[in-house]
């Protein structure tokens, strides 16, 4: 079972502490890993923009330094102040894609209430992953 309320709390208290002076655009994200932990994330911003990290992906790079390499995802929330919420970036998508599979949960949710749910799979239906690789040489 997935603890939705634990991870849209998480997320909800992660957004508040994001580093966004340039967008003003904050954003908070807590992941379920497989074994049971949960790890948040917030956007921080660069003024050189392509420092700019995500949530999604402070969240998911927590998790891989916590427990390393085989660390796999399990759920994935995020939340912003925008109505509705917002999906994960393209680039975040591609990062989720490298550690959960095609049906994994993702929640977006609003301070308005705005939520809604969809499986990575849905958000990214011909996403590239670790299996397109031909490790073999």
């Amino acid at each position: 079972m997935i603890p939705w309320n634990e991870l849209e709390r998480k997320a909800l208290e992660a957004r508040d502490r994001a580093y966004a002076p340039y967008s003003h655009y904050h954003v908070g994200a807590a992941v379920l890993s497989e074994s049971g932990r949960v790890y948040t994330g917030v956007n921080v911003e660069n003024a050189s923009y392509g420092a700019t990290v995500c949530a999604e992906r402070v969240a998911i790079f927590s998790m891989i330094a916590a427990e390393g390499p085989q660390a796999r995802l399990r759920a994935l929330v995020v939340a912003t102040r925008s109505d509705p919420p917002a999906a994960p970036c393209g680039l975040c998508l591609q990062v989720i894609s490298e550690f959960g599979d095609s049906s994994l949960p993702i929640v977006s949710i609003s301070t308005t209430g705005s939520r809604w749910e969809e499986t990575l799979e849905n958000l990214m239906p011909h996403r590239f992953s670790p299996e397109h690789l031909d490790t073999s040489e």
